[in-house]
């Protein structure tokens, strides 16, 4: 139509020869940089397109950053990326590569970018790199690149499940190997403790990772996971709830289950809670049949009582006055919303408990502190009767306040006014004056 309307113009125009070649050069461009914009789209929608339905990011967690000097110094940011399939990966970006990334972003989808119209626009901004990019710079900047990675995943899928952003984060040979020197010191590592995450300059200095002893071999059941040997040192990057850990080894990084790892400087953990005997309400979301004398049979939408917390990810709970271990991750806080992200963790397989590992060896002499069974139900008992002793002397207390306040009501009520006597009984009791009143 564009064609045949130019081409009319063209024709209406009393001019010459030459007027008419300029015309039509204008017009030829025209149609060749239409067609060129066509193709140039094509191959947008068919890069758009090519990730969708496809493997797709839930999320993306900023983690910290690294400082490396090999080959140079410079610095990495480390991201946690969450897949539709459920698997987590580690990977490390520098932010002139972001930064580039998101460039070509915004040349991909220049409505949604504010090219167009700055109305219009919904993907996020992003500070250009600094000439020089130093240690104040890197760690100021994690605020800005945690909010972004957070509106990236939930732009409309056709920006945030794109070729283009899919492939920026899949994990690279250089995450998984990261070129090393031994002769240079290794990297200092930066992490962003979970409170501090809307206030990146918390961060003061480096967080030393704690690092463990593998106590037995450990074979690794899917692919998220790292296999360990008897005696390795990893480093522990981040410790869930559910008893698993991620953890790194070297070039190596995956899940490990706490119980297979213990502390360097004694067997005890210091962050392990103490029991609380009170107890917090929850939801049991899966059955679980117990295998071990210790552990406790529960079936989905039982409410129970959790009063230790530990980190293998086998806790205490209370259900009446038995109590037994629970998988952690079967459990959820009573109140709390259920997410799709909560529900396929519950898929995975829950990790072992340390009394099921064989040829465990420890470094330390002393073993493990534990509280038995009996223990916690013993002091279970003994809390719930003095919790029932305190409601019934509250109770009798209400009571007995409640009778001398009926019996105090009743010293400070008011005399009966006695019934008026009849005529009969006045004129045969009262004297004469009386009796000549009603008369």
């Amino acid at each position: 139509m564009l064609v045949q309307y130019k081409l009319q113009r063209v024709n209406s125009y009393r001019c010459d020869c030459s007027t008419a070649s300029v015309f039509l050069g204008l017009l030829t461009e025209t149609v060749q940089g239409e067609g060129r914009r066509e193709q140039s789209t094509g191959r947008q929608q068919h890069r758009v397109g090519a990730a969708m339905g496809d493997a797709f990011i839930r999320h993306i967690e900023l983690l910290g950053y690294e400082k490396r000097f090999f080959p140079s110094q410079h610095y990495v940011y480390m991201f946690l990326v969450k897949w539709n399939d459920l698997s987590e990966k580690l990977i490390y970006r520098r932010f002139t590569e972001i930064y580039m990334f998101h460039k070509a972003l915004k040349e991909m989808f220049p409505i949604e970018s504010g090219d167009i119209n700055a109305e219009n626009r919904i993907i996020p901004h992003l500070p250009a790199p600094k000439w020089f990019d130093g240690q104040r710079s890197t760690q100021s900047r994690q605020g800005t690149l945690a909010e972004y990675c957070y509106t990236l995943v939930n732009l409309p899928h056709k920006i945030s499940r794109c070729l283009h952003v899919v492939s920026f984060f899949e994990v690279r040979p250089d995450d998984m190997n990261p070129v090393t020197d031994s002769q240079i010191r290794k990297p200092e590592v930066f992490l962003l403790p979970k409170d501090a995450k809307k206030n990146a300059s918390d961060i003061t200095g480096p967080i030393v990772l704690q690092t463990y002893r593998a106590i037995a071999d450990y074979e690794k059941s899917s692919k998220p996971e790292m296999a360990l040997k008897a005696g390795d040192a990893v480093d522990v990057v981040e410790k869930s709830e559910t008893g698993w850990w991620f953890c790194q080894l070297k070039n190596k990084r995956g899940w490990v289950p706490a119980a297979y790892l213990e502390p360097m400087d004694g067997p005890d953990e210091s962050e392990e809670q103490e029991p609380n005997y009170a107890g917090e309400l929850y939801m049991v979301q899966k059955s679980y049949t117990a295998v071990e004398e210790d552990e406790l049979t529960l079936k989905e939408g039982d409410t129970i009582e959790v009063i230790h917390k530990l980190l293998d990810g086998w806790w205490v709970v209370r259900n009446d006055e038995t109590t037994g271990y629970y998988p952690s991750m079967y459990l959820q806080k009573s109140g709390e919303v259920n997410t799709p992200e909560k529900s396929g963790l519950r898929n995975h397989n829950i990790p072992p408990r340390r009394s099921t590992i064989r040829n465990a060896k420890s470094i330390h002499n002393k073993g493990r502190k534990q509280i038995s069974q009996e223990t916690y139900r013993r002091n279970s008992k003994k809390y719930m009767q003095n919790r029932r002793n305190m409601r019934g002397n509250l109770q009798n207390k209400d009571i007995i306040s409640e009778k001398n306040e009926q019996e105090e009501n009743k010293s400070k009520a008011q005399p009966e006014v006695p019934p008026r006597p009849s005529k009969d009984l006045i004129m045969n009791r009262c004297t004469e004056s009386t009796r000549r009143k009603i008369m």
